[in-house]
């Protein structure tokens, strides 16, 4: 694996997160994570991308230094985990498996207390920093509510909002979009973006397909606690043919004679008939339905999906939409 971290501390190559072998094997067998390499490259916007059960939140656990693994060695921002958690955290800011709130506590205090806790947070700065994090995760109108009345969308932008009252060089979100409406879901997406255009990493887990696939520049998938691929989003496909697609107020026929010209999983949507194409050339398949009588208005192959690329490397479906 290239670009690992260097013996002085630095990164060679620009990667703030790296595993050789990371495993982890509870009590009574369960192996969760096998053998995870991989390694997060500076400034990307990152997908952690894998079914609910698949190892992910684990493997971020042992990254962040709150567990040991059972084999294999983690690196973080150049520092070996767990060993180096004190050196590594102040530059992290995480969010995993949901915010812990002080439910009696407003939402700008359970901040506020959360600061406090950081020896590294001036403290005269602190009614600032804590106004602004609200305010950039949309909860400034909602500051001074009781956390105990906070809906679960609200507590995940509280807890969004706690890791970013210093400026980090890393962010870990492990779902982020848990319990937000579609609104809240783009306004996210759009800080992830914001965050990352200003140079901080940003390491997302998600089990939505759709949320790597609009905001990540890179992705690893995760399946029954192994590394199937990682790497740029768009090559994740690499090697896959795209869906034929041919649009066309004749669907009917054009499915007979796709099909009859070796077209596959031929489905029809209104004007819309789709399929995995032949071997043949697809000149001759677009020929054959002129000389059908079809009327065709589109046709062409369409650039595989990450949806795609995931059922043809693990053989499973997948949680598109959440």
């Amino acid at each position: 694996m290239a670009d690992l971290p260097t013996a002085d501390g630095g990164t060679d190559g620009g990667t703030v997160i790296a595993a050789r072998a990371l495993t982890k094997r509870y009590r009574g067998g369960q192996l969760a994570v096998d053998g995870l390499d991989l390694a997060v490259p500076a400034g990307s916007v990152f997908g952690f991308l894998g079914p609910n059960g698949s190892g992910k939140t684990t493997t971020i656990r042992m990254l962040m230094g709150l567990i040991e693994p059972t084999s294999g060695t983690a690196q973080v921002l150049g520092h070996r985990m767990p060993g180096s958690a004190r050196a590594v955290l102040p530059e992290v800011g995480a969010l995993i498996e949901g915010p812990a709130l002080y439910g009696f506590l407003s939402g700008r205090d359970n901040l506020v207390r959360y600061d406090a806790a950081d020896p590294a947070a001036d403290p005269r700065t602190r009614r600032t920093r804590v106004a602004a994090a609200l305010d950039r995760v949309g909860l400034g109108a909602a500051a001074g509510k009781k956390a105990r009345a906070y809906s679960l969308g609200m507590k995940q932008r509280l807890g969004l909002a706690a890791a970013l009252l210093q400026p980090r060089r890393l962010l870990v979100l492990d779902e982020p979009t848990n319990g937000l409406d579609p609104q809240g879901m783009r306004e996210i997406r759009s800080l992830v973006r914001e965050l990352a255009s200003d140079g901080t990493t940003v390491f997302l887990s998600s089990h939505l397909l759709d949320e790597i696939e609009q905001v990540c520049t890179h992705a690893a998938v995760m399946a029954r606690g192994r590394l199937i691929v990682q790497g740029p989003v768009g090559s994740l496909g690499a090697g896959l043919r795209g869906r034929l697609a041919v649009a066309t107020p004749d669907p009917g026929d054009a499915a007979r004679i796709l099909k009859e010209q070796g077209v596959t999983d031929v489905m029809v949507s209104g004007d819309r008939v789709t399929g995995d194409p032949p071997e043949t050339d697809l000149a001759e398949v677009n020929a054959a339905l002129v000389a059908g009588g079809v009327r065709v208005r589109g046709f062409g192959l369409e650039r595989p999906s990450l949806e795609d690329a995931f059922v043809a490397l693990t053989g499973e479906g997948f949680d598109v939409a959440g």
